[in-house]
């Protein structure tokens, strides 16, 4: 990456978003999953239903016709959110479309944050704003490193700081008599078409 310095500082500022990347995929995939096997989640009507959610915030979002979509078919739109969840989770752990796949985080952040959390009063309170904010870091930089998007998973190899300049060796100044090599110089000669 571009933006990113050299040495040890801009060695260390490559693995900075590791621990955000690792912590919103484990979170996405158990939030995926714990969706997709929750048979009352998935449910119209009941306690704990997605559909008994969406009622419940109806009045409050800040985008109730978003709700209302979600209403048409609350068990469709629940199995949406769980795969959604579940592979923005994939991408973002190990890095396949690591920008995209933190695109969709911070859409579905978005989304809850506009219709569930929307209420939760002082707004710092509520987790999907925060979600959101911790996603764009990672839709800005992507997965530059331990992912599937840099290569092989594993750490990039360490480049040297700087270009090293050789010495002339013993044998190539006894070959010139003692003398260093002569530099060759910055120009060569222009060669003119004939």
């Amino acid at each position: 990456m571009a933006f990113i310095g050299r040495g040890k500082q801009g060695e260390s500022a490559r693995y900075a978003l590791l621990p955000l990347r690792v912590f919103l995929g484990v979170t996405f995939i158990y939030a995926g999953l714990d969706k997709l096997t929750d048979s009352g989640f998935l449910a119209d009507t009941g306690p704990g239903s997605i559909g008994e959610l969406m009622r419940t915030v109806r009045g409050t979002s800040a985008v109730p016709d978003l709700v209302d979509l979600a209403l048409k078919d609350p068990e469709g739109f629940g199995y949406a959110m769980g795969l959604g969840e579940f592979a923005v989770g994939i991408g973002t752990l190990f890095g396949i479309f690591a920008r995209v796949a933190a695109a969709g985080g911070a859409l579905i952040s978005l989304s809850l944050w506009l219709t569930v959390s929307w209420q939760t009063t002082p707004y710092y309170y509520g987790n999907d704003l925060i979600y959101l904010m911790a996603w764009l870091p990672l839709v800005v930089a992507g997965a530059p490193v331990w992912s599937v998007d840099a290569g092989p998973l594993r750490a990039p190899a360490r480049k040297p700081a700087g270009r090293r300049t050789r010495k002339p060796s013993v044998k190539a100044a006894a070959r010139s008599g003692g003398k260093a090599p002569a530099k060759a110089s910055a120009k060569a000669p222009r060669r003119t078409k004939k």
